[in-house]
């Protein structure tokens, strides 16, 4: 697949979580691939692929015979991914800390002092799309490749909830205060501190989420 039929197929997948997580597809609804190519004006094929990606992070079920079918997410379920994202995502913000070449901690420093912009014009979208970049830059500067990759699966399957987060008020600026506490503590080679840092920052992350639970996709109780 071509870059633009890959960014074109993450922007759907994108917009039919969206749906899903405002409850406008709700839980055990079949989610056809005509009637999604109509909704958002194109053809099946990207559709058919946007249902793939979503299918890796729980939202759908890909059943024989019956496609896709919008699946119940249980907070039971998110807790025990957002558990296992933070422990990811925090050590490898502290081999950053003792890893990174001062080329990789400039690109932190200037990432995130751009985001601050995003914050100030409130550009939900932007952030978003710079915030998966920000932390991209901890699993690559933690030089283990095998963390990289764990880490980065588990980002993709827990993708449409962090996304989710943005919707919560203020929360731009927030989640831009704590990537702060990381990156300092990153650039300054504090292995403890960037550990403790992001491990805060993802719980928060969870919580604000949390904030939105209510819609009917995802689930108050445990199954």
């Amino acid at each position: 697949m071509s870059d633009e039929g890959q960014t074109r197929t993450e922007k759907l997948a994108g917009e039919i979580a969206d749906a899903i997580l405002d409850g406008t597809f709700e839980p055990g609804s079949r989610l056809d691939e005509h009637m999604l190519a109509a909704r958002y004006g194109t053809s099946r094929t990207p559709v058919r692929e946007a249902l793939r990606q979503l299918a890796t992070t729980g939202l759908i079920d890909l059943r024989p015979r019956r496609g896709a079918i919008v699946a119940l997410v249980t907070s039971d379920q998110l807790e025990t991914l957002f558990v296992a994202m933070g422990e990811l995502e925090a050590t490898c913000a502290r081999l950053s800390a003792l890893s990174m070449t001062p080329i990789e901690r400039r690109r932190l420093g200037a990432l995130h002092d751009s985001m601050a912009v995003m914050v100030t014009q409130e550009d939900v979208l932007g952030y978003s799309e710079a915030n998966t970049a920000f932390h991209a830059l901890f699993y690559a500067g933690s030089h283990n490749p095998v963390l990289s990759e764990m880490t980065s699966a588990l980002r993709r399957r827990l993708a449409p909830f962090r996304r989710a987060q943005f919707r919560a008020p203020g929360r731009l600026a927030l989640s831009h205060a704590e990537h702060g506490a990381v990156v300092r503590a990153v650039i300054g080679g504090d292995a403890t501190a960037a550990h403790a840092a992001m491990l805060h920052h993802v719980i928060l992350v969870e919580d604000a989420f949390e904030q939105l639970t209510s819609t009917p996709a995802v689930a108050a109780r445990s199954s």
